[in-house]
């Protein structure tokens, strides 16, 4: 009476984290490095907005995106990226990344490909909603390395052609979660011009876009556009639960093709929960000012300084580019995040609740994830008791 295509899932990572740690007293004060949830403070004149526009959660909102949300995200994507995108036809608002990266999956994967299943592919440790989108469309997951090997990034041009051939959707975050590793220009280049030579589509999963040290990540949607590849070759997703610190928001966007957006559209419209205006007129706002971002990647570039003053010395250590994580190497994820409870109270979550094990190998195993999301003394407290435990 219940669909056997999700009875074999893994719990999900954070279960899985309370069902290692819980039954264990913590060793020391409690630290949470675990969950990417930004604690930097978002912009105080948001709730000004939100409370001017209260009457507004009176009213069904528009599934799409007010017309003054939709231009301010193209405007911000013309400024960020280069791009010019329609707003009646190539975005369309969404209740962060996640919903929409799920969507995406049910909406533009197609029964079959060339009469056979289709593939989806992932990287490999994932986000863990592309697993969960191409088993809901009935589609093969393709799990693809993203090891030190490769950059820390999927060399998809690596699978054999019949794979390929199959594929029908290919999901990339850059930066990644969570390596923080950056597809370069010439990365998504050669993966474009794989999609155009294999007919699929890319879905960018771009939310951490705006989190760098130094030069901004390069955007898919630009390097498609630099390429004149197909409008349909390429989603890209971003949110203001990272760029914003406002993971409560539940808002973020798609832009694409104006097929593929139509047809994201048409399924929301009978199963999406559109974002509540109030939100929808505090999204416009957030998307037009840049102040509030710069300020935050201030506060992301001291933390990342400080893990590499902490850090630096291990062996393997990837000093953070982007993102809110370390990827931290150890011998065993799961003994290292158990000894680092038992002996410091501090929680990190082991990598191997990120990946997938494929032909007997979980490339995330020897690793813990260690979100640096708290206020930076807090950070530097977490990063020297995880120093002084697991690498003295």
């Amino acid at each position: 009476m219940f669909p056997e295509r999700f009875s074999n899932l893994p719990a999900y990572a954070f279960p899985r984290l309370r069902a290692l740690l819980d039954s264990h007293e913590p060793g020391g004060p409690v630290l949470h490095m675990t969950i990417g949830e930004p604690k930097h403070p978002f912009p105080e004149w948001i709730s000004g907005i939100i409370a001017e526009h209260a009457a507004d959660f009176g009213r069904y909102p528009p599934n799409e995106g007010t017309p003054g949300l939709r231009a301010a995200i193209t405007g911000w994507l013309t400024r960020r990226y280069g791009v010019t995108m329609d707003p009646e036809t190539q975005v369309l608002s969404l209740n962060g990344t996640r919903e929409g990266l799920y969507n995406a999956g049910m909406a533009l994967c197609p029964e079959q490909k060339q009469g056979q299943r289709p593939t989806v592919l992932m990287p490999n440790p994932f986000y863990q909603v592309y697993m969960i989108a191409a088993i809901s469309a009935a589609a093969e997951p393709v799990f693809v390395p993203a090891t030190a090997a490769t950059g820390h990034l999927p060399d998809y041009a690596a699978l054999p052609a019949e794979v390929l051939d199959r594929a029908a959707l290919c999901y990339l975050c850059s930066p990644a979660n969570p390596q923080g590793s950056m597809a370069d220009a010439a990365y998504w280049r050669d993966l474009i011009a794989l999609a155009e030579k294999h007919d699929f589509q890319i879905l960018a999963d771009e939310c951490y876009a705006e989190l760098y040290r130094h030069d901004p990540p390069v955007g898919a949607l630009e390097v498609a556009a630099q390429m004149g590849a197909d409008p349909e070759r390429v989603l890209s997703f971003h949110s203001l639960s990272k760029r914003s610190n406002l993971p409560g928001l539940r808002s973020g966007f798609v832009a694409g093709g104006p097929q593929s957006i139509a047809r994201m559209k048409q399924l929301r419209a009978y199963s999406g929960a559109p974002v509540p205006l109030p939100l929808q007129h505090a999204s416009e706002a957030l998307w037009t000012e840049e102040q509030h971002v710069t300020a935050s990647r201030r506060l992301w570039a001291e933390k990342y300084a400080l893990a590499d003053d902490i850090l630096g010395h291990v062996p393997g250590y990837m000093s953070p580019q982007a993102g809110m994580f370390l990827w931290l190497p150890v011998p065993d994820g799961e003994a290292a995040a158990l000894k680092l409870w038992q002996a410091t109270g501090v929680r990190v979550l082991p990598g191997e609740y990120l990946s997938h094990e494929t032909a007997g190998q979980n490339p995330g195993k020897a690793y813990i994830r260690v979100a640096l999301v708290a206020p930076r003394d807090e950070t530097k407290d977490g990063l020297t008791r995880i120093r002084d435990c697991l690498f003295a």
